[in-house]
């Protein structure tokens, strides 16, 4: 879905995450950032996905990766997810899809045989310089920290 590739620079993005707080790419620079789109909170395959990002953390933080998560959930929904799963990284609340339209993660999907619109389910890894080092379009819910280290 995602025409972004290793080599490309990162778009430039601005969002509030779940309580409010703007992050945007400059606050990275200088910083590895993994950036994982996900298609809605609370729902199985994403807590699947947070959960194994949350339960390695520590090893993300050990080798100076920053986490944000982004959906078009609202912050609140956000704030839920976020609260009830422990999760220690903050989630993007994209109500406007401009994160992920920048990335180039929203289009045509396929579940049950119907087609509708929505997130791809795609990470980013974003060197210290805003470069894309890693594009992984084939998530492994449950093993997705071990596709990113």
């Amino acid at each position: 879905m995602t025409t972004l590739q290793p080599g490309d620079k990162a778009p430039k993005f601005s969002a509030k995450d779940q309580d409010g707080n703007e992050h945007k790419l400059e606050d990275y620079k200088g910083k590895k950032l993994v950036v994982f789109f996900y298609p809605k909170a609370s729902t199985p395959g994403c807590t699947a996905e947070a959960c194994n990002l949350r339960d390695n953390y520590e090893t993300f933080q050990n080798k100076g990766y920053e986490i944000l998560g982004v959906s078009a959930d609202s912050p609140k929904r956000q704030q839920n997810f976020k609260e009830k799963n422990n999760l220690p990284f903050p989630l993007l609340a994209d109500e406007a899809k401009e994160v992920i339209n920048a990335f180039k993660v929203w289009g045509p999907k396929k579940f049950m045989g119907k087609e509708y619109d929505g997130i791809h389910r795609t990470t980013f890894v974003i060197d210290e310089n805003g470069v894309i080092s890693d594009v992984i379009s084939k998530v492994k819910t449950k093993e997705h920290a071990g596709q990113i280290l």
